[in-house]
């Protein structure tokens, strides 16, 4: 038990912890409460109930992989820093996969507003600008990186790439390759951004 000083900020971290100890679908406010040691109505001056519990953890999600995302491509461009932003979120997922899971749940208006929203579009919109797309694409180009990246860690995670000796590594290298050299090829593209100069 962890009695403590409530807040909203504590009852959000041990959402998250919970989360990632137990799965997304373990996080209620009953089992928020006996990880406090209090009754649920004591969290409930807090937190309003499980859907901001939720929304916390989705906004606490994305702030800790905006903090990844600059760590790891930080000083790069072109292939490298497009590996360190999927590299980013492929770490992420496997140290936090219960925050993960919050990620890929729809966010609601406020957590698509956020200052740790905003932040992580930032900094995929800065390695995406550096291969000269217009800004009218970005959104684009956004969604086809994010739907590379989140179809390969959904199909890890779920195993399916269990069956074959192949290596996942290799494959998700390969991944990274045919984005570089989709948006290279972008309608009105053209960036010349030198190549791979190493593997992540």
């Amino acid at each position: 038990m962890m009695r403590a000083n409530l807040s909203r900020d504590a009852v959000i971290l041990a959402a998250a912890e919970l989360a990632d100890e137990e799965g997304f679908e373990a996080v209620t406010v009953s089992a928020l409460a006996r990880r406090f040691d209090v009754k649920p109505a004591s969290l409930y001056s807090h937190v309003r109930d499980r859907a901001a519990v939720l929304d916390g953890l989705h906004e606490l999600a994305l702030g800790e992989l905006a903090a990844l995302i600059a760590e790891e491509t930080a000083g790069r461009s072109g292939w490298d820093a497009l590996a360190g932003l999927a590299g980013a979120h492929r770490r992420y997922a496997r140290e936090h996969p219960g925050r993960w899971a919050a990620m890929q749940q729809p966010a609601r208006e406020q957590t698509v507003r956020s200052d740790e929203a905003a932040r992580v579009v930032t900094l995929i919109w800065a390695v995406l600008r550096a291969y000269e797309l217009p800004d009218d694409e970005l959104v684009h180009a956004t969604r086809l990186v994010g739907a590379t990246i989140n179809g390969f860690l959904a199909l890890e995670r779920s195993g399916s790439f269990g069956h074959r000796t192949d290596s996942a590594a290799l494959s998700w290298e390969r991944a990274i390759d045919a984005l570089d050299l989709a948006l290279r090829a972008w309608p009105g593209g053209g960036a010349s951004l030198s190549r791979k100069t190493s593997s992540p």
